[in-house]
């Protein structure tokens, strides 16, 4: 599998899409004035305590406040209120952390009014985005995310991610993570660990260290009176190489020269062999055009979503969960029975649902009704082709199987807002008054149409009638899209327009004039 990562930056904004063997599957808009990236870390006031919901309101300069629960303050809260007083007093914290002395953990089943008053300075950090009407959520239990690990302060962990799956390897890993960390850390190590040798850990281990221990110092020339920033957590594009970067990855194009230089002084750092797959985009045609990236978008962010053979999905959402309804479309292979077909529909709409999850984002609970199945083994099949399917995707996710109802449930991990993009475009016929379905899939719909036309239908002769506009597109240019189709499918194709015909209205006749029922 080849990953190309594609970065095309339009102020104040940069657009940044995930490309495996060309198909679009994460695709991110980061704002570069936008604040509250996950992972970042501020000194904030608590500003209300609620005891019935064992959370507390933090004021972080959003205009809603955040949340932190109880749940989320980690066991050693104690020693990091401790700690920030030391710092924030300036009681002669100079001493490396490593020899900060703990205190006992907080009660795991305790209640947050016996730990935390309204007013009081805490360090918190962003666990989530600010999520349609609900402020950020908190955690206090600190992380600072490396390429390869993950260093926790206030811990002596070592923990093994479960994506390793070699026992050998696991346990050189921990052994060998232990000898080196320093005291009052505990480390959770990354599958990108697997056979990076001592040297390269230490390095990493004690970069990171470092980075917390700055940030300590930094926290002693802080005017605490309005939330301020500590720590950050690195710009969206060198969280995802940090993150995805991989032997696979073949190519990350950046049609912005600044950028351009330091993406690749940032890889050159995490994985110097992979320095020369960094590119500057300097052509004339648009960097997401050039790779198809726009018409992909137009065509996968729709409400409608066509998977193959005329099937599609209905993507629908609320604000407690999402919805997705797999229908089988006008179609069938007509060699195989209803529960085979039922399966291959099934099994490919799980392959799309995969790929939207994680283009567009969504979080949270998904309720996906596929076509009704009978048999046992056929709904196991489906169940295995679903996990398969999100095996790739790198936010937590759970999935159940099939309900007695035909219906299959799955959580992900919402960490940030889902992506949205509006495929609309105001219809020429009304004036702006109306809404239709994006243009940009009339062309592929069409063909996918004569496709069926040909292959199971089998008509020699056919006739497109449709919108002049439409008809005109097709017919003319250098090589028209008409002559294209007649030597894909040898074929004779007639393009015919109506002015009868809606804009996105089209119908098939065969040669005796006919109408072709799909």
């Amino acid at each position: 599998m080849s990953n190309e990562l594609i970065i095309s930056v339009n102020t104040p904004e940069i657009n940044i899409a995930l490309l495996e063997n060309k198909q679009l599957v994460e695709l991110y808009n980061e704002k570069t004035n936008s604040g509250f990236a996950v992972g970042d870390i501020y000194i904030a006031k608590v500003k209300k305590v609620v005891s019935g919901l064992n959370a507390v309101f933090v004021d972080l300069g959003y205009e809603k406040d955040a949340f932190l629960h109880y749940h989320d303050l980690g066991p050693q809260f104690n020693s990091l209120s401790l700690l920030l007083s030391q710092v924030l007093n300036n009681k002669a914290y100079n001493k490396s952390f490593s020899k900060f002395s703990r205190v006992q953990d907080i009660d795991k089943n305790g209640n947050i009014s016996d730990v935390i008053k309204a007013g009081q300075l805490i360090l918190v950090q962003v666990a989530k985005e600010p999520i349609s009407s609900k402020g950020p959520r908190l955690s206090s239990e600190i992380s600072i995310a490396g390429r390869n690990l993950v260093l926790l302060p206030f811990s002596d962990k070592v923990s093994i991610s479960s994506k390793i799956e070699s026992v050998e390897e696991k346990a050189r890993l921990k052994k060998l993570v232990q000898s080196i960390k320093p005291n009052n850390y505990g480390v959770i190590v990354r599958t990108a660990c697997v056979g990076k040798n001592a040297s390269e850990l230490a390095t990493e281990i004690l970069g990171l260290a470092e980075k917390w221990e700055k940030a300590l110092i930094r926290l002693k020339k802080i005017n605490t009176s309005t939330p301020k920033l500590v720590l950050s957590e690195l710009d969206r594009v060198s969280a995802l190489l940090r993150d995805i970067l991989s032997p696979s990855f073949n190519n990350i194009v950046i049609d912005n020269k600044e950028l351009f230089e330091e993406t690749r002084d940032y890889l050159k750092e995490i994985a110097p062999e992979k320095e020369k797959i960094v590119k500057e985009y300097v052509g004339k045609v648009s960097l997401f055009d050039n790779y198809g990236i726009d018409k992909q978008v137009k065509s996968l962010f729709d409400q409608n979503v066509a998977i193959k053979n005329g099937a599609y999905l209905i993507i629908q959402h609320t604000e407690a969960l999402h919805v997705i309804d797999v229908n089988s479309g006008n179609r069938t292979k007509f060699e195989k029975d209803q529960e085979s077909n039922a399966l291959d529909v099934n099994t490919a709409a799980a392959l799309e649902i995969a790929r939207q999850l994680r283009l567009r984002d969504m979080g949270g609970i998904i309720v996906i009704d596929f076509i009704d199945m009978k048999s046992p083994e056929n709904k196991a099949k489906l169940y295995e082709a679903m996990k398969n399917a999100m095996a790739s995707d790198r936010a937590k996710h759970n999935i159940l199987p099939l309900s007695k109802f035909g219906l299959m449930q799955i959580t992900r991990q919402r960490v940030r807002p889902e992506l949205t993009i509006n495929t609309k475009e105001v219809c020429p016929c009304c004036k702006g008054k109306g809404e239709i379905s994006t243009s940009s899939g009339l062309i592929e719909k069409i063909e996918d149409d004569l496709k069926h036309i040909v292959k199971l239908l089998k008509f020699r002769k056919i006739k497109l009638v449709t919108h002049p506009i439409i008809a005109g597109y097709l017919s003319k240019g250098l090589i028209p899209i008409k002559m294209k189709w007649q030597l894909k499918y040898y074929r004779n194709i007639k393009i015919q327009s109506s002015s009868k015909a809606n804009f996105l209205e089209y119908s098939f006749y065969d040669d005796k004039d006919n109408k072709i029922n799909l």
